[in-house]
């Protein structure tokens, strides 16, 4: 397992981070959704994780309605302080108008309640689940900068953010003097690599970690589902994130191929993709089975070649958008595609 900073801090996280969506009771919210783990293999999960040097979990307040933190404390126990915990809160985690959103009531408050189900005293990257166009900036980053001072949290992400939030966000807790977001979690994947548009040219130029939710597009890249077969249990019952299958199928093929050369699964080489790309900081896996996680757990040793590298890019390439077709936006293109490969 390799470890990188996340962003321009000195905290240094695994490549591969443990979803905790799915730690739930198999008849909660999630688990109907997206099948509930149960306590003992959520204990499992987290084990097997730890003993492939997993040292981030990522779990949110939402997930089970809490139900996930309280999983994901008792399964970690006595091992709290050799790892790290990511949560989340912006979602209403009841009924009233104030029972979600990013304001400093419910910043403070789900914070102070996500530490009591975790069982723990600090959490270690606190993050805002999605944008909340009813809250000022200015506010929010108000009370997560007092809860860093407060000890409660060491490190403040954001999720869900469109490019022009990162950068707004940012040039705001720079003015003010704020605790400054280190961390982006959004989706990426094979089939679905819009976040390459705006979103990572932000956090490449901001410093900011990118840490990567359902790599695996909700099971479509699990490999159970191609042209011939549908796939059992595929994308759960959630059908986000959307996925164009006629363009999906394309990629399978290709993903097919390359893990048929390298005695790997379609899931492993769509994960090794990612775990190749400059600027990710650690890839979110979760499962619902134990032989689920062990295969994506493995993924962390598949090598894949810049030949790899360079079909699975051509095959799920993006179309050219405006303004990225105008001349000058072509040289930018081309000039972080060296700098990247710099990186690289």
């Amino acid at each position: 397992m390799k470890y990188l900073p996340l962003g321009d801090t000195g905290l240094y996280v695994s490549q591969l981070t443990l979803g905790a969506m799915t730690f739930d009771r198999e008849d909660g919210m999630f688990g109907q959704l997206v099948g509930g783990t149960g306590q003992e293999l959520a204990t499992r999960m987290v084990d097997l994780s730890i003993d492939a040097g997993v040292n981030l979990f990522d779990t949110a307040n939402i997930y089970g309605m809490g139900e996930s933190e309280r999983m994901l404390g008792k399964a970690l126990g006595s091992r709290r302080g050799d790892v790290l915990i990511a949560t989340k809160f912006n979602n209403p985690m009841g009924g009233g108008p104030n029972a979600g959103g990013s304001s400093r009531l419910s910043a403070i408050r789900e914070c102070e309640n996500s530490l009591e189900r975790l069982g723990t005293e600090w959490i270690d990257l606190y993050q805002v689940h999605s944008f909340d166009d009813t809250t000022p900036l200015e506010e929010t980053l108000r009370a997560l900068d007092t809860l860093v001072q407060q000890g409660k949290v060491r490190y403040i992400g954001l999720s869900n953010y469109a490019g022009w939030q990162i950068a707004k966000a940012d040039g705001i807790s720079r003015r003010m003097g704020l605790e400054r977001f280190c961390s982006v979690q959004a989706y990426y994947s094979l089939v679905g690599r819009e976040l390459e548009r705006e979103i990572i040219p932000a956090a490449l130029d901001l410093g900011l970690g990118i840490l990567v939710w359902s790599p695996l597009a909700s099971g479509f890249l699990s490999g159970k589902y191609t042209r011939e077969a549908s796939g059992e249990g595929r994308r759960a019952k959630i059908q986000v994130p959307p996925v164009d299958e006629a363009r999906g199928y394309d990629i399978v093929d290709v993903a097919l191929e390359i893990a048929g050369r390298h005695d790997a699964s379609v899931a492993q080489v769509a994960l090794a993709w990612l775990l190749h790309k400059p600027g990710i900081t650690s890839v979110i896996v979760g499962a619902r089975k134990e032989e689920q996680l062990l295969d994506n757990l493995a993924a962390a040793d598949v090598a894949l070649s810049p030949e790899d590298m360079a079909r699975l890019d051509e095959v799920s390439k993006l179309k050219r958008e405006y303004p990225e077709w105008t001349p000058r936006s072509i040289q930018r293109g081309q000039d972080l595609a060296s700098r990247l490969a710099d990186m690289g």
